[in-house]
């Protein structure tokens, strides 16, 4: 029996369309007979014993959150979710499945996240399968302020069209404040995906590993509702003669209830520097007392705490080039060329770009019209909650330069520094990072890369393999500028060193040298070890610069494995997807 469909012109009240709706669906039900003739219960198992399979690629942990969201939501509506990250895939499985939601950032400058690169690469390939049989939908996490915006998420969208699968719900591209936009999302997703007839289970076998640890409840801590934690302890690690000022934080947890693992990192809540706000203030002509339409808050405090006043966002910078008249912004933004771009604002805030013109008129309207919301700062987390019970700890290097004929610092950076002295408080969060996790085998060698402020989260390995005994072995590289004033928690190190916890200590102070030595330079000098530790089972992280300092340590990790392994470069290749496969490379760059 097929139940009748209301149009929408039929010439029925509201309250009469609502009563005959709910009467129709009384008698679908009550018949059990689905709206295509078949069964309701033969319906129901088939769509409870079809998984949805919800692939995330995830950087910092963001899209795995909303993975997990989604997860929860699918339950509710009666189905099985499948959760895993997309290098866990491979087509041959990925091509048999029937619903697909994919949650993925944009890592870099347009680039896949770390755990979706080798599945990109297999289905961008010319042998990548047919997808008919696919439903799917992809939410896009990014950040408008990079030009490659969601651009991992739109590449996987359209090669999915481009291989036969159905779209159920169009794609959404999140910008940094995702959470509205991307519950909306999983809330139209679900309905959708329940309502599909798949045919039954997924023609291959889906085999999911259990995790390791069971699944942590969700904080009610996060970027919205952050908890103000007492800074207990706020030291510089970095001596007189050092070029840096690299600090080291403690933040008590209180009775926060916060729960965090070694690899996750710590979201900090910034306000500005009260100096840059004054002399915006000053420079737009407007009181720290003023309103501002559409905003509860007197325009000093939102500048303070609600918008980024540092970094200048595309709507600035195009705002200030249509009315400042100088040539040479204005070139650059002619000829679109983003290295020119990047090049040219390389050290100027938003303050400078308004004094480009000082006669140039802007309204405090218009300037918060062109400003972005102001954003945690995530940093990797230094400490093990094995050892430090009460307390997370972050390895921070202030940020301060002089520049447009005023000083300039980071905003979360110099906020810790100087603004918030011990016992004084600030809003944190954590955010997981289940993709940057010690060995789960104690007996697994571990390989360490990170110069300067990397070394964060490997003070937290390192002590967490400490307080596990575990027996493997572990091996760190690290480096900076000079050892004399650069070489951060050198104590610590030494002790572990002596303890037997740290077995290898491989040091790279760049400049102490007339040819300047890196952490890949002596990646290469031990070459024939660090393979046969690999070998041995060993797992291999990397934390730090991405844009320099990881690829040339991925350049080495190939190169070691093409000498000491008797391989081609092709084969190197393969040998090092197939650590990535494996969970033993992983990185924790920015």
């Amino acid at each position: 029996m097929k139940i009748p469909y209301i149009p929408e012109d039929a010439p029925f009240s509201g309250d009469q369309r609502a009563w005959l709706s709910g009467f129709l669906a009384g008698l679908h039900s009550r018949l059990s007979i689905d709206g295509d003739g078949t069964d309701v219960a033969t319906s129901t198992q088939q769509k409870a014993s079809s998984p949805i399979h919800i692939l995330f690629g995830s950087q910092t942990g963001n899209a795995e959150g909303v993975a997990m969201d989604a997860a929860n939501a699918a339950r509710a509506a009666g189905m099985q979710p499948v959760v895993e990250s997309l290098d866990d895939v491979d087509l041959a499985r990925f091509a048999a499945m029937k619903r697909v939601l994919v949650v993925t950032s944009t890592y870099g400058e347009g680039e896949m996240p770390d755990n979706a690169q080798l599945f990109w690469e297999a289905l961008e390939s010319d042998d990548a399968p047919r997808l008919e049989s696919m439903h799917f939908g992809v939410l896009a996490l990014g950040d408008t302020g990079y030009d490659g915006f969601c651009q991992s998420g739109k590449l996987i969208d359209t090669r999915l069209e481009q291989l036969g699968a159905v779209r159920m719900l169009a794609r959404v591209d999140c910008d940094v404040d995702y959470e509205n936009d991307a519950a909306a999302w999983v809330g139209d997703a679900m309905p959708l995906a329940s309502a599909l007839n798949v045919g039954g289970a997924d023609a291959a076998p889906v085999v999911v590993a259990e995790a390791a640890a069971p699944v942590r409840e969700k904080s009610p801590w996060n970027r919205k509702t952050p908890y103000l934690s007492t800074v207990s302890v706020n030291r510089t690690l970095s001596g007189s003669g050092s070029g840096k000022e690299i600090r080291h934080y403690e933040f008590d947890l209180g009775d926060s209830g916060i729960d965090y693992e070694a690899g996750d990192a710590l979201g900090v809540m910034p306000a500005n520097d009260p100096a840059l706000v004054d002399a915006i203030l000053a420079r737009l002509g407007a009181n720290e007392d003023a309103l501002v339409a559409g905003f509860a808050k007197p325009l000093g405090i939102e500048l303070s705490t609600a918008f980024e006043i540092v970094t200048p966002s595309r709507e600035l910078i195009a705002g200030i080039e249509k009315r400042a008249g100088n040539e040479e912004l204005s070139h650059v933004l002619r000829h679109g060329d983003k290295e020119a771009l990047d090049a040219w604002l390389w050290s100027k805030d938003v303050l400078d770009l308004l004094q480009l013109n000082p006669s140039m008129a802007v309204s405090a309207e218009e300037f918060v019209g062109w400003l972005k919301p102001l954003q945690h700062r995530a940093y990797s987390i230094s400490s093990s909650p094995l050892e430090a019970k009460c307390s997370v700890h972050l390895t921070i290097a202030s940020v301060r330069y002089h520049a447009q004929g005023r000083a300039h610092g980071g905003v979360c950076s110099t906020y810790l520094a100087d603004r918030v002295a011990d016992g004084g408080r600030a809003g944190i969060f954590v955010s997981p990072n289940k993709s940057f996790r010690v060995p789960s085998d104690n007996d697994a060698p571990m390989i360490m890369v990170g110069p300067g402020t990397g070394i964060a989260p490997f003070r937290a390995f390192l002590q967490e393999r400490r307080a596990r005994g575990a027996k493997g072995k572990n091996w760190l590289f690290f480096g900076d500028q000079h050892r004399a004033s650069d070489f951060i928690y050198e104590d610590e190190l030494g002790a572990m060193s002596r303890d037997g916890v740290l077995n290898r200590l491989d040091l790279a102070f760049s400049r102490d040298q007339q040819e300047k030595i890196y952490v890949q330079t002596r990646m290469r000098e031990n070459g024939k070890a660090l393979y046969a530790w690999l070998e041995e089972g060993g797992h291999f992280y990397v934390c730090g610069d991405a844009s320099r300092m990881a690829k040339d340590v991925d350049q080495a990790l190939h190169d070691i494995a093409a000498t000491h392994g008797g391989m081609t470069a092709e084969a190197a290749s393969d040998y090092v997807n197939r650590l990535k496969r494996e969970k033993r490379y992983l990185r924790d760059v920015y």
